[in-house]
């Protein structure tokens, strides 16, 4: 543990690390067990003092929850089949009977649960709030720091595959040069992150935090990178300059023009003399305002009422699934038991921490906290790389990321993906991550 522990130098390093691994092994008996929402978090003695200590975490759900989890599932009580023979009216009966049927009876929670539990992970006090972080230090010294923020429906969980290839790179076909060292937080009311009892915790708050976090750390220099509201995080952090961050990367960039944003406000045709990959990405636009932004609505403006995903799996799991036609498409193909960038786990790892979590409303917040129009360029002046994925909301065309970013340092278009990038394809988000910074270092 000594490689993860928070610290800069090479002495305070081998301190801290060998204080914790102490920790480890020999003071269990006196770990302090807190209940973090619903799922059970042991928390060990911290390391630092006061509201800035670090308090190792590791997880554990009890068996009473797994059971009762499973007989809520068996017990849903279903609507009838869709009276369409596609996914128009919503995410298709047959596709969530599937999944029900394997949450009850194949999935094995325990495994995630193992997973998240070999990585350090951690919890500290950041403007009144506790926030839940995963930190992986590279074995090389050189390492470059980065914060990878999530979105919604998402969690850590999206980001594990690319821990071993970016800490690791000469085992994942990278170079000594390619390591990076990775903190990954949970959003506050995401996770094992403290849940807000007061609002307030828009993007802006969070960047803020996260720029306390990464100075807390021991960073004198790091990148970030998000997509989805890891993305208005990320594009936030930027604009508050801190003198340590280098730049940012983003698979989901905000680079809409106005006088695009005004036609599909609208509802008006695409402005004349749009290329081929500006039109494609306002027909994208226009089809997502038009069907596919009802759950942001929602929870943007009354998302207290959706108590239904707090007291049912399967609406929690729908609720979740509906998110983007193209990720909603590809998580059914994966329940009718074709390969796909996601597996079975993979999705009901997800929608499973968030049941434990009883988070299915306090991260719908978010979408009520938040003031910002989320396509609209924010005048980000630091260093910016995009990488764009076809079937995201939208394929940002280069031209439109050119004027959003005046550093632009690196566009690509890939060949495949969608929306949880680093989670679907975590080869190419590598690939794109290494790529992206290598001038930066």
């Amino acid at each position: 543990m000594s490689d993860v522990i928070p610290s800069q130098t090479p002495s305070r390093r081998r301190f801290v690390g060998a204080a914790v691994a102490t920790l480890a092994a020999t003071s269990l008996s006196r770990l302090a067990f807190a209940e973090t929402n619903q799922a059970i978090t042991e928390v060990a003695q911290p390391t630092g003092s006061g509201k800035n200590a670090i308090r190792p975490l590791r997880l554990h759900v009890p068996e009473s929850q797994l059971v009762e989890l499973r007989r809520r599932v068996k017990a849903t009580r279903w609507p009838e089949r869709e009276t369409v023979t596609d996914a128009s009216q919503g995410v298709q009966l047959a596709t969530m009977q599937k999944l029900a049927r394997y949450w009850s009876t194949g999935y094995d929670w325990r495994k995630i649960e193992a997973r998240l539990n070999a990585l350090p992970q951690f919890v500290t006090e950041i403007d009144g709030l506790d926030i839940h972080f995963i930190q992986v230090r590279s074995k090389n010294q050189n390492a470059l720091p980065m914060i990878v923020t999530h979105g919604w429906p998402g969690s850590i969980i999206e980001q594990l595959k690319i821990i071993e290839p970016l800490t690791n790179p000469t085992a994942h076909g990278g170079t000594a040069s390619d390591a990076f060292d990775l903190v990954i937080p949970s959003l506050p009311g995401y996770g094992f992150s403290g849940k807000p009892t007061t609002t307030g915790w828009d993007p802006v708050r969070i960047a803020r935090a996260w720029v306390v976090l990464m100075q807390r750390l021991g960073y004198k220099r790091y990148v970030a990178q998000g997509g989805d509201w890891g993305n208005a995080v990320t594009e936030q952090m930027a604009l508050l300059t801190p003198p340590e961050l280098l730049g940012i990367h983003t698979n989901m960039p905000a680079t809409v023009p106005d006088d695009i944003a005004k036609a599909l406000k609208f509802g008006d045709p695409a402005p004349a003399g749009l290329t081929p990959d500006e039109k494609h990405a306002f027909d994208q636009l226009d089809y997502f305002y038009k069907h596919g932004l009802g759950y942001a609505q929602e929870m943007a403006n009354r998302p207290q009422t959706l108590y239904a995903i707090e007291d049912s799996p399967i609406g929690l799991a729908a609720w979740m699934l509906d998110h983007d036609a193209a990720s909603e498409a590809l998580i059914a193909r994966v329940f009718d038991g074709q390969s796909e960038g996601l597996s079975r786990d993979d999705v009901l790892d997800n929608v499973t921490l968030y049941w434990f979590t009883n988070t299915g409303i306090s991260s719908a917040r978010l979408y009520w906290e938040n003031k910002l129009n989320f396509f609209a360029p924010k005048h980000v002046m630091i260093p910016v790389a995009v990488s764009v994925f076809p079937d995201e909301l939208y394929a940002a065309p280069r031209s439109w990321a050119e004027q959003a970013y005046p550093r632009l340092i690196h566009y690509n278009r890939l060949p495949k993906g969608g929306h949880f990038a680093a989670w679907e394809q975590p080869q190419l988000f590598t690939d794109e991550i290494r790529a992206s910074f290598r001038s930066l270092r």
